[in-house]
This record gives structure tokens, C-alpha cells and sequence, in this order.
């Protein structure tokens, strides 16, 4: 009797990856060897901190700072590495060093980690990210140097390639104290530097190299050359530029008279708080003020940039703005009662239309799920866990001081989402789906319903 041999989708494989990760850094992470004292910890924290680095999120149970040695701190770091840059990158990228060839099925999975629309340049795609990672990463280190060599002598070195590294690949956990970046709030290099890493990594790699093809054409044509970018670099950087802003100008506005944020701060101070919390709430989870004292106006604003994110292809997670805005040319479509959605002059696919209904309404229904089960186990305000599920969807990882308190069955509900959100929706429902479309197969008969 022959046994069927199983084949697996790329999506499978990829999902079953990053599984595969979170559970050897868990193990790693149980070991006493990783925690400071020496005693180790419960595997469910080791569980939680290693799936919250893999999957760039940031929420911990445990202090990074104080509860993990430096070997437990290095494992924290190579998982972050590994989530922001995806373990089939990480993998090729080692095989391309020991001059390995690249089989057409690698290729497939790359393609589909990327989200790439061909196989073309594929392996120069990944040779440029990592060496471009690499790069960025090593700048933001060298600049968090400037504060913190002066302040921690030779530890500093060590804190500014976690943080630079942890910045980029929007993780948001850092290893300086346990209140985040609160004592560096007012820190121009430290806030910019973070801001920058944290936008780079959440534009995604497409955009970069989009960018990088135009700008030699900006002496000949000046900004005008912008115009050739393609429709999803306009996309992306667009919605970037207007959530950021957007956003700062809104927290500014909630917060400038806030006393438990930055009602004393200079104006040059509260203008630094807005866009670092506009920035940071785009997946990153870095906090320069404890966000429970944050104002419910701010919070919203929060949740609202929390849950769309970074851009596809990026370190960052969300629906993605690319999503958000199809999803809002949708709406203006239809309310100006056109047949085709249209961004930038250009109309856009229904696939690419689905695709974005899609990915929201799955995120929402993840997000909605670990609410009302976070509830059951918990007896945090409404607005407390709402912020936490959507941090966890989202791999932000801000939290209003829950984290730290839940209980076993609160860890394992978050440890779930925070994978979920990484995996992404759409990727997970590619990842169970069993079966194929049948071109062949007679269509239903379509019937109008009322909407609205």
C-alpha cells in the first residue's frame, strides 16, 4: 500500500515557519541560562515572549530589561530579526551566502512572503533586503550610540543594535528600562532615530526600491519625477505621509492640555509626544508616556492608526494602508455611484478590491473574538482591552498596563492573536483552505438584495 505523500501550500509552509521559530525560542527562553537570576521562568511566559518577538509585537509579561540575561536578551533579538524579515528570508539569505541555488519552489515561497507579483529578480529582491536591513539597522545603532554609549559606557553598544534592530523591525521591546522610551521622551535624537527606523521599516521594501529608481530623474525633473512611481509606492506613501501628520495633529490637539502626559512640556516637546505616538502606534509599540494616560480622544486616534499599520512587504503589521485606502476609494465609489474604483487615475482591480474587503473583515473578526474571550477571563475597563486585542491584531504592541496582569488563559488568548495578526488574515484562510476552484463549474443564479 503506497502512501500519499503530503505537499504543502507555500502559505502552509510559510505559517508553519514562523510556528516552528516561536516554539525553538521558547524553549531556548525556558532554559535558566536566559533569565537573570538564573531560575528560569514558567513556560508560558517563555511561550509568550518568544511568539511576541517573532511575530514583532512587543507586549511582554516579563520586564526585557531585568528578567532576561544576555543570552535570553541575544534569543529575543534573533527572533525579532527573524519576525521582521520572515524566517524564509532569513533561510535564503543564509543559502545564498554559502552559494546555494535557489530551487523554483524557494522562489515560490519567497514570492509569496513578500506577496511579489512575479519570480522575476526574486533572488537580487532578497539580496538587496537584507543587505538594505543590515544597513539602516546598522545607522540607527550608530546614532543610538550618541546617547547611549555616554549614559551605559560599553553596555550601550549592545542596547543601541537591540534597539535599532528592534525599531526597524517594528517590535517595539527594548532593553533599557521597563517603562519603554518614558525617560528619553523629550530626546530629539533618540525620538527622531526611532521615528525613522520605524517608518522605513513599515514603508516596505517595494517602495524602496521604487523610490531609489526615480531619484536620479529629480535633477532633470525635479519632484515631478515622483510621478512615475507606481500606483502602489503613490499609494503607500500618500496614506503614510497623511496618517502620520494626520494623526499627530489630532493626539497634539487631545493632548496639549493633558496633565498626566505633556500639559508642561514646551511646544517643541508635545510637538516631539504627537509624532512619536502617531509613529509608534503604526505597529512599532515604542511609548514615551504610559498610554492608560493617554485621553479617550488620544486612545481612539491610537486604535484607529493601530489597526491599519504599517504598508505590505514592510516589518510592519495591520491591515496595512494600502487596504485602508483602497477600502476608502470603495466607499467614495460608491457614493459617487461609479462603476470603477480609481486611485491616482488609475482604476483598480475587484480582485484587489476583495482582497481588501477581506483582509479588514478578517482582522476585525480576530480582533472581535480575542475581545469578548480577553473579557470573559478579565475584568480590565472595555477600553483597556480593546486596546490590548487591537495592539496584539495588529503586532503593535502598546498596551494600557494589561499585560502584565493577565492571567494563563489571558496569555494564551493574546500569544494566539499576536500570531494571527502576524500570519495575516488572508494568509491564514489561504493556509486551511482545502479546496480548489472548479472553472468548470455551473454558476449560481444571481438575485438582488437591499443594502443599507
Amino acid at each position: 500500500m503506497s502512501k500519499k505523500k503530503i505537499r504543502l501550500s507555500t502559505t502552509q509552509i510559510i505559517m508553519l515557519s514562523f510556528a516552528a521559530a516561536v516554539f525553538i525560542g521558547s524553549i531556548l527562553l525556558y532554559l535558566p541560562v536566559s533569565t537573570a537570576d538564573g531560575k528560569g521562568v514558567s513556560y508560558i511566559d517563555a511561550l509568550f515572549t518568544a511568539t511576541t518577538a517573532t511575530c514583532v509585537t512587543g507586549l511582554v509579561t516579563l520586564p526585557t530589561a531585568s528578567a532576561w540575561s544576555a543570552f535570553g536578551q541575544a534569543v529575543i533579538l534573533v527572533l525579532i530579526q527573524i519576525g521582521g524579515l520572515g524566517v524564509i528570508t532569513v533561510v535564503s539569505g543564509f543559502m545564498i551566502a554559502l552559494h546555494k541555488k535557489i530551487g523554483f519552489s524557494d522562489r515560490l515561497l519567497l514570492q509569496d512572503a513578500f506577496n511579489l507579483n512575479s519570480l522575476s529578480g526574486i533572488v537580487a529582491f532578497v539580496k538587496k533586503v537584507i543587505i538594505a536591513t543590515l544597513a539602516v539597522e546598522a545607522v540607527g545603532a550608530v546614532l543610538y550610540m550618541t546617547v547611549f554609549i555616554p549614559e551605559f559606557g560599553a553596555r550601550g553598544i549592545w542596547i543601541s543594535v537591540f534597539n535599532s534592530v528592534s525599531a526597524f523591525c517594528n517590535a517595539g521591546i527594548d532593553i533599557i528600562a521597563e517603562n519603554s522610551l518614558c525617560n528619553y521622551m523629550t530626546n530629539p535624537v533618540i525620538n527622531f532615530t526611532t521615528m525613522l527606523l520605524v517608518v522605513l521599516g513599515g514603508l516596505g521594501y517595494i517602495v524602496w526600491w521604487d523610490i531609489i529608481k526615480v531619484l536620479p530623474q529629480i535633477k532633470s525633473r525635479g519632484f515631478r519625477c515622483f510621478k512615475r512611481l507606481t500606483l502602489h509606492s503613490k499609494i503607500v506613501l500618500s496614506t503614510t505621509f497623511v496618517l502620520i501628520f494626520g494623526g499627530a495633529l489630532l493626539i497634539f490637539i487631545f493632548e496639549a492640555e493633558n496633565p498626566l502626559t505633556v500639559e508642561k512640556n514646551t511646544l517643541f516637546e508635545k510637538i516631539q509626544f504627537s509624532l512619536l505616538q502617531s509613529v509608534t502606534t503604526r505597529t512599532a509599540g515604542f511609548a514615551t508616556v504610559p498610554q492608560e494616560n493617554l485621553s479617550n480622544g488620544a486612545s481612539f486616534v491610537s486604535l484607529v492608526l493601530m489597526f491599519i499599520g504599517g504598508s505590505p512587504a514592510g516589518t510592519a503589521g495591520g491591515i496595512k494602508t494600502v487596504t485602508a485606502t483602497v477600502l476608502f476609494a470603495v466607499v467614495l465609489s460608491t457614493v459617487r455611484n461609479q462603476n470603477e474604483t480609481v486611485l491616482f487615475n488609475r482604476a483598480l482591480p475587484k480582485k484587489a478590491v476583495s482582497k481588501a474587503v477581506s483582509v479588514c473583515g478578517m482582522s476585525f473578526i480576530i480582533m472581535l473574538c480575542s475581545t469578548l474571550m480577553l473579557s470573559l477571563v478579565s475584568d480590565a475597563s472595555a477600553l483597556d482591552i480593546i486596546y490590548e486585542t487591537v495592539s496584539a491584531t495588529a503586532t503593535v504592541g502598546l498596551t494600557r498596563n494589561l499585560t502584565a496582569t493577565l492571567d494563563l488563559w489571558g496569555k494564551i488568548i493574546i500569544i494566539c492573536t499576536m500570531f494571527l495578526g502576524r500570519i495575516g488574515p488572508i494568509s491564514l484562510a489561504f493556509a486551511f483552505a482545502t479546496k480548489k476552484e472548479n472553472r468548470n463549474i455551473i454558476k449560481n443564479p444571481v438575485e438582488e438584495i437591499s443594502i443599507g
